[in-house]
């Protein structure tokens, strides 16, 4: 039987669908994006912020209007279970459906079994499930995601993803580098880590682990570069320094993500973020004298309650000062059972002119860091083909550089002499 696959949202919800890919697959199913030939489909969604969900709710409406069969998987099942089912049920009373929630992935053949026998079902049990060494179709066959964990270790006063994800369950070292090592002998060149906070790897078992995972990672026997997703301030500092030691290995993407959400310490406090701007600018700082070529992506919430004019040009103070290589950037969104939500909110005029703002300022930033790449010879990974005859590489911190060849270059690590830029990607010719 066909099944039909849309996924939204983070890495790690990209994975998943890699791993209900496989395992289906493996059961025989077939995976199909064509949903004239399906006689399921899957939607594996997220609710990171208020627009996200709307969409979701926008493709629950039109898949449970296309299919009698229907798979629900992912973090607004455990978010919002009811409206979920009442969007199915005025779109097609027919419908069978099935709610499969972030703890329970490896449920998945359950609930297909479930509506191919005209039943509906539901598996949102918090189970400490560790995705690792499962059957998976990987997106890109050259890039093997690896999550460390589940859930984290922050109350974050505007995360509506903390009420899906639950508290940190640091996945076991074993089972995390056999996956890798799978990975790697599957094809892979690029490994990408992934969870909530990687930071914070192996608190709930009470010690930062995040280094050492990091050193035997880096110490396997292929030829490989590591990309290491989000980390939180207050989860870097206490092992910054082993951090950077780790970023040194030439095998390590130089590459730190490392949000701030906000310039002001007030704003910080009310998002219960648990550091200061100071831990911030600290952290960039001593990473950018150790490791001068080193790219920073940073996230921003614009607009949060009670934010004043001279909070925000605290964070476009700070924005100017540390010069990220990437800012993304959101507008605040206040989300169902979240503090945030009951705080003094912001009127969307405001929050549109700064976001407008602040968004001219990272572009001007970005441009002119870019412009500095010209005429530079550059080693990077080829990993993933543009349109036509163009493909797209990967700098070793992290810089997207897009060049011609008639050859496939996917997988292939080589040099790149950089002939001009744009404000979000490099330009170059094989050298």
């Amino acid at each position: 039987m066909n099944i039909y696959i849309e996924t939204y949202g983070c890495s790690a919800n990209q994975n998943n669908s890699e791993i209900i890919t496989g395992l289906l697959e493996r059961a025989g199913f077939i995976v199909t994006t064509n949903k004239e030939i399906a006689k399921i489909a899957l939607i594996n969604t997220c609710i990171v912020k208020g627009p996200t969900e709307q969409k979701m709710c926008s493709r629950i409406k039109e898949l449970s209007k296309s299919f009698d069969k229907l798979i629900v998987v992912g973090c607004m099942v455990d978010t919002e279970e009811g409206k979920i089912k009442n969007i199915i049920r005025e779109n097609n009373e027919r419908c069978n459906f099935a709610l499969v929630g972030v703890h329970n992935i490896t449920k998945i053949l359950d609930a297909v079994r479930a509506i191919m026998k005209g039943k509906n079902a539901e598996f949102k049990e918090k189970t400490k499930e560790v995705k690792l060494c499962l059957p998976k179709k990987r997106r890109n066959k050259v890039i093997g995601i690896t999550q460390i964990a589940s859930g984290c270790l922050g109350e974050c006063s505007y995360c509506y993803v903390k009420f899906a994800k639950g508290n940190l369950f640091s996945f076991p070292e074993e089972k995390i580098l056999k996956n890798i090592e799978l990975d790697l002998k599957a094809g892979c060149k690029e490994i990408w880590i992934t969870s909530q906070d990687n930071a914070c790897y192996g608190l709930d078992r009470g010690k930062q682990e995040l280094p050492e995972l990091l050193r035997k990672i880096l110490s396997l026997k292929h030829e490989f570069f590591l990309r290491l997703g989000m980390m939180n301030p207050n989860y870097v500092l206490p092992i910054l320094e082993q951090l950077i030691e780790c970023y040194k290995d030439e095998k390590m993407f130089k590459f730190l993500h490392l949000p701030l959400q906000s310039g002001s310490d007030i704003i910080l406090e009310k998002m219960n973020r648990n550091y200061k701007t100071e831990d911030f600018m600290k952290i960039i700082k001593k990473f950018r004298k150790e490791i001068p070529e080193i790219s920073i992506s940073t996230d921003i919430i614009v607009g949060f309650p009670t934010e004043e004019e001279k909070d925000f040009e605290k964070t476009l103070e700070i924005i100017k000062k540390t010069e990220p290589d990437v800012v993304n950037i959101s507008k605040f969104w206040a989300m169902p059972r979240t503090r945030a939500k009951k705080m003094k909110q912001i009127s969307s005029e405001i929050i549109k002119k700064r976001t407008a703002e602040l968004v001219k300022v990272c572009k001007e930033i970005s441009f002119e860091k870019n412009k500095r790449f010209i005429g530079k010879i550059v080693r990077a990974i080829t990993d993933e083909k543009g349109s036509f005859d163009t493909w797209i590489a990967r700098t070793t911190n992290y810089k997207p550089v897009v060049f011609f060849s008639k050859e496939n270059m996917l997988g292939k690590i080589i040099n790149l002499e950089i002939v001009d830029s744009r404000q979000t990607y490099l330009v170059g010719k094989l050298f």
